[in-house]
């Protein structure tokens, strides 16, 4: 889930100094886009026989600012060094294990002299420690067992080749790696699901990153053909893995079913080399991005903290509902026949039919590649829909997916754990777009402060606006990519209406696609956000630019080459989940036994509140399509929901908390609020 890049140059390649330092700060800007938690960099100083490591909390951008690290750049790439070969790569990190603010869980990771840069998440990571107590397990982050197997294969006489593709296969998850030895002089990079990629002039120079897109923004700027002559540019496939011989700069690329267990071809150097590892701190207060959402109710303060989150279920069961659906008297808009049935359920057109899966291949057949190259861009969450639509494409269509993700700080270990499985198992290129986390979730803290102030339900779905733009990364990465297919995990069961109901906008039975919004109704939606924006001043903050690019990029922004899978495939919980957790592990969450959105860190919040205030969340209107479809009955449907609807502690915990909130007093000012019933 982060970024790997970097740049190796050949004995007596005579490359100047400023052309090198601005290729590397230009790759590290570039691989800013996934993740600006942590970075690291290391570099090797053949004076003192040494590679030189700097990283801490803080983005690639700025480390490559800091003091030590110019000293370390201008050493390594400076005219005295034009006889030996250059080494420097670094990393940009999303954290997922182990918090940013402990050095040792940044990256590069040092164990047993390997030096080791890890894009990914190893999802078995306990296991593998478990299996190997031979091994010594010393931090947090997933990435230390890499190297930890590495170098106990290497120990058993295994070749490096053999020993680094023995490893990656026993990870579950994904891992891209980047790495070099004390000992051995040779750098690697490999992937078990194709996030990196390679340029070289099959000279005297390498250059490498997660992305195509980093390698041709790269090419761009600095007009890199004009420095290096021809390249090539290549995507590092699944189970492959690349190596550099540093002394001579000879590369292979091989498949992992081309490396035989060989032994006793290894060579190591005398005279071993020191690693010098040095920390830098942020110079803005931080807080860990890391929280253990599995654990939480384990906490001494949890029994206190559930005593507060209520759940009048009794007065809830007495509300009076659809008699086809299970829609209660205070949904927005509802009216009732004589028979008891709502005008929801009398607008309802059946969407959800079987149709043949033939419809759907001749669909996407002008897009498919003829050279494997990739042909779809599937935006990935991790969540249940997405999960089996990636399946659908990659087994049933047999196209070449790369899975896109948007993380605008709301999605949670869960969630990037079942992306890690999928795309590994798949073999499937994971793009992420990592937004100023840190900013976002300021945002959702502010407006929810604000909105606590004066609360209105037609407000909510503005704590979650931030990650709309989603649509608007997704158009640029195809673009990015030369990808012109778009097939999304949006269903038609999962319309909310009643989200903008409470800002007054009547629903629109016949609109296309459960985001449609017509002109008129963004009209009146911008009208009731600006009344309620004059209410609780506290909404005026840095936010409101970001909200409204989110707005457009939803609702204004057109959508070419867009398709939803579920327009074409019927949509079957049972089959879903049976697929994705038999196949996939895909992993449940611990605070419900729900399988929708739980990767989504403001869903627990936000259906707290609409059940505490309205007697109803989404989940009543999920439902409700179901029994209109013909899908459940009506009382599996109640009964279901009369579940699905209790609070969900350790998810509520997490968000308030990683949004900077108290939980307490979050808890009990949402509870003051006037019932709807």
């Amino acid at each position: 889930m982060c970024g790997i890049f970097g740049v190796i140059t050949k004995k007596e390649s005579h490359y100047d100094n400023r052309f090198l330092t601005k290729s590397l700060k230009a790759l590290a800007k570039l691989s800013e886009t996934r993740g600006k938690d942590s970075s690291g960099l290391c570099t090797i100083n053949h004076d003192k026989n040494s590679f030189e490591i700097v990283k801490g909390p803080i983005p690639a951008n700025e480390l490559l600012k800091r003091d030590r690290v110019e000293e370390n750049l201008k050493n390594i790439f400076s005219k005295k060094n034009n006889d030996n070969y250059k080494l420097a790569f670094g990393h940009a990190r999303l954290v997922t294990n182990g918090t940013q603010l402990e050095d040792a869980n940044n990256q590069p990771v040092i164990k047993n002299d390997i030096i080791c840069i890890h894009n990914g998440i190893v999802v078995n990571v306990d296991e593998l420690w478990e299996e190997h107590p031979e091994l010594v397990r010393a931090d947090e982050i997933d990435t230390e067992v890499l190297p930890s197997l590495i170098r106990n294969e290497l120990n058993k006489g295994f070749s490096l080749e053999s020993s680094v593709c023995k490893t990656v296969n026993k990870v579950f998850g994904t891992a891209s790696l980047a790495m070099t030895f004390a000992d051995i002089e040779k750098f690697v990079l490999t992937t078990n699901n194709g996030s990196l990629y390679v340029l070289h002039n099959n000279k005297d120079i390498v250059f490498f990153a997660s992305e195509r897109a980093m390698l041709n923004g790269l090419l761009k700027k600095l007009q890199i053909e004009s420095k290096i002559g021809e390249f090539e540019l290549f995507q590092l496939k699944a189970n492959q893995i690349f190596t550099v011989d540093l002394n001579s700069f000879k590369f292979e690329k091989k498949l992992f079913s081309e490396i035989n267990d060989s032994k006793g071809d290894t060579e190591y150097l005398g005279n071993k080399r020191s690693i010098h590892v040095h920390g830098e701190k942020s110079r803005k207060k931080q807080i860990s991005t890391v929280l253990d959402l599995n654990s939480i109710h384990l906490s001494s303060e949890a029994a206190k903290d559930q005593e507060m989150l209520i759940y009048p279920m009794d007065e809830i069961k007495k509300l009076k509902r659809c008699t086809t659906c299970i829609l209660p008297e205070t949904f927005p808009f509802i009216e009732f026949d004589e028979k008891g049935e709502c005008n929801y359920c009398k607008n309802y057109k059946k969407k959800n039919q079987a149709r043949p899966l033939d419809e759907l291949k001749a669909l996407v057949e002008p897009y498919r590649s003829k050279d494997g190259s990739p042909d779809c861009l599937v935006p990935f969450s991790g969540g249940r829909d997405s999960m089996y639509v990636m399946h659908i494409i990659k087994k049933e269509l047999g196209l070449n997916p790369i899975a896109f993700t948007y993380d605008w700080g709301m999605v949670t270990d869960l969630a990037r754990r079942n992306i890690a499985r999928i795309c590994g198992e798949l073999g499937v290129e994971n793009i992420i777009v990592a937004a100023d986390i840190h900013w976002k979730r300021a945002n959702i803290r502010k407006n929810i402060k604000a909105w606590l102030k004066k609360p209105d339900l037609g407000m909510i779905p503005l704590f979650m606006a931030g990650d709309k733009f989603f649509f608007y990364y997704a158009d640029k990465v195809k673009k990015q990519t030369g990808i012109k297919l778009n097939i999304w995990g949006i269903n038609h069961l999962e319309n909310t209406d009643f989200k903008t109901g409470f800002g007054g906008l009547a629903p629109q039975f016949e609109k296309d696609k459960i985001y449609s919004l017509s002109v008129k109704n963004q009209l009146k939606l911008f009208g009731f956000v600006g009344k309620n924006l004059i209410k609780s001043p506290g909404y005026f903050n840095q936010s409101m630019l970001d909200s409204l690019g989110s707005f457009a990029s939803r609702y204004v922004a057109p959508k070419k080459d867009y398709y939803h899978l579920f327009d074409y495939m019927q949509w079957d919980e049972k089959t879903i989940e049976d697929i994705i957790i038999n196949d996939y592990k895909w992993e449940t969450s611990i605070d419900t036994n729900s399988t929708w959105r739980i990767g989504d860190g403001t869903a627990s919040f936000y259906n707290y509140v609409y059940t505490l205030v309205a007697g109803f969340s989404e989940n009543d209107t999920f439902r409700s399509n179901q029994v209109r479809e013909g899908m459940l009955t009506r009382e599996d449907a109640l009964n279901l929901v009369y579940e699905e609807n209790r609070p969900r502690y350790n998810s509520l915990k997490w968000y308030l908390e990683i949004i900077g909130l108290d939980f307490r007093d979050t808890i009990s000012e949402v509870n003051k609020m006037k019932r709807l019933f």
